[in-house]
């Protein structure tokens, strides 16, 4: 057997359901039996893979999972690919990973494989799974090893492959079950994209350490959603404020009858959780009134795992994360690089068994992202009594305008206030005079009309006047990646290029 932690431990559930997938269950003993499977096709004429990279194009499903654990179980390390990922960006991931090997689901295979043989990278069908031996000798795999290479979102720059090793994600996982308190009886719906931390490791992995189902559907439908609400026995959700918004949109929309059959289904569950992006205060609130579930709200990073969360039980506090994690440390550090007084704002920095192993192919990224052995977030927060705010990227939220330093998520906070905004990005755009300019991109509410000079003047009555946005961009929908995030650079774009078509 396996010397995998999260491997090992299936074994102990055996017939019972691990995975519900494309209307079949299927068991923890036969997860063990298809991903030994895949395993023994990676080992085709080798022992042990002894890290080679292994590429994986799958939907959320059994396949996704059986595949991963294969490639875990051959001694190689993962390379999850997005499934929405242009032919460039998956070039990029392919190269930059230096991949050895990919597996596709037959509905990407046709897409990926030729563009692995192009770049000389082996391929491995389904159809070699199937023919191979589920019994051969494989190799052992320390808690060491590397295990994975997830790439970043890229919304601060080129994505860069985050390397974890299989202690990394042990820790990852055990530090949630304990916090949220997972046990074999739960029964999780899993919809988020697989090359993200999020499903990855709080859905999926917590779900298969504990022993409980991992309900899994291929991409998320509102509707599907709210139907397998009402149907299936569900114990836990988590998804990003995204798929909240819609779940809501959707419930808005529904007859009287549906809204009440929905709601009603929210009350076997005993928990949700939102991530991946920061959680709006209306949308907390829209849906506590909707579901009668207050969001746990959370703070982690593809390299970290999670770090801080509100309290499964006790006061989630709305706009906060919580504190830390059992097993995580947390300190905040100012630009002295001083640790600072409770109340004053300092960027995250973490430390403990979690934090990952180190950029792919970048030592001296990795070196500049640390110092004494925490690993610096570039979030910038503020805390009291433990219990931690964000405030946002050092880079990118953080903008500094006539010798303030001003967050973009409070300014945010602020404008989805107004009865005309649907979504709104801040960010700081270059100014001569000011160093930076608070600049916002709106979505408007559906046949809402606003003009900028009436907009500035509602926020002056609400914002401090170095607060208050200067520049106003009204777009349709606002920029994102696969999970939902805000790209702001891409923000910051449009904005430039506005500015040079004006």
């Amino acid at each position: 057997m396996s010397s995998i932690p999260l491997i090992t431990r299936a074994a102990q559930h055996g017939e019972h359901t691990a995975i519900l997938s494309e209307g079949k269950s299927f068991t923890y003993a036969a997860l063990l039996t298809d991903s030994a499977k895949v395993a023994a096709a990676l080992l085709d004429g080798v022992k042990d893979l002894d890290e080679v990279r292994v590429a994986i194009l799958f939907p959320s499903g059994y396949d996704y999972v059986r595949t991963q654990w294969g490639v875990w179980r051959a001694g190689g390390i993962a390379v999850p690919l997005c499934t929405t990922h242009p032919r460039p960006e998956l070039e990029y991931v392919l190269a930059d990973a230096e991949v050895g090997v990919v597996i596709a689901h037959a509905e990407y295979a046709e897409f990926l494989y030729p563009i692995a043989e192009e770049m000389g990278i082996r391929v491995v069908t389904t159809e070699a799974i199937e023919q191979a031996d589920a019994d051969r000798a494989l190799p052992e795999v320390g808690g060491a090893r590397r295990a994975m290479i997830l790439y970043t979102s890229g919304t601060t720059g080129k994505p860069k492959g985050v390397v974890t090793t299989h202690a990394n994600i042990e820790a990852q996982i055990a530090t949630l079950v304990d916090a949220w308190g997972w046990q074999a009886d739960d029964h999780i719906l899993q919809m988020l994209p697989l090359h993200h931390i999020h499903g990855i490791i709080n859905v999926c992995g917590c779900a298969l350490w504990s022993g409980a189902v991992c309900d899994m559907i291929p991409r998320f439908d509102a509707e599907t959603v709210w139907k397998r609400f009402v149907e299936t026995n569900l114990t836990l959700f988590m998804a990003v404020p995204t798929i909240y918004a819609k779940l809501a949109a959707a419930w808005e929309a529904a007859s009287p009858e549906t809204q009440r059959e929905w709601s009603e289904a929210c009350k076997k569950f005993r928990l949700m959780v939102s991530g991946s992006a920061a959680l709006p205060v209306p949308m907390l609130e829209r849906w506590e009134t909707i579901s009668g579930h207050r969001l746990l709200e959370r703070y982690g990073m593809t390299e970290i795992g999670m770090a801080l969360s509100n309290p499964l039980k006790g006061e989630r506090l709305a706009g906060h994360v919580g504190a830390p994690l059992p097993g995580v440390s947390i300190r905040l550090v100012g630009e002295g690089g001083n640790s600072v007084v409770e109340g004053a704002d300092g960027e995250i920095q973490i430390k403990g068994p979690s934090v990952f192993n180190e950029y792919w192919k970048r030592p001296e990224v990795t070196e500049e992202s640390f110092v004494d052995g925490w690993f610096k977030s570039g979030d910038i927060a503020i805390a009291k009594n433990d219990i931690y705010r964000i405030l946002g990227r050092n880079s990118v939220d953080i903008i500094k305008t006539g010798g303030y330093k001003v967050s973009a998520l409070e300014i945010e906070e602020v404008l989805r206030n107004h009865e005309a905004i649907a979504e709104c990005a801040v960010v700081g755009m270059p100014d001569e005079e000011w160093g930076e300019v608070v600049s916002a991109a709106l979505v408007l509410k559906d046949s809402a009309a606003l003009e900028s000079a009436a907009l500035r003047g509602w926020c002056k009555e609400r914002l401090a006047p170095y607060k208050s946005p200067t520049k106003f961009l009204y777009l349709d929908a606002l920029p994102r990646n696969a999970m939902g995030k805000v790209t702001k650079p891409d923000i910051s774009a449009l904005f430039a290029a506005d500015g040079e078509a004006s």
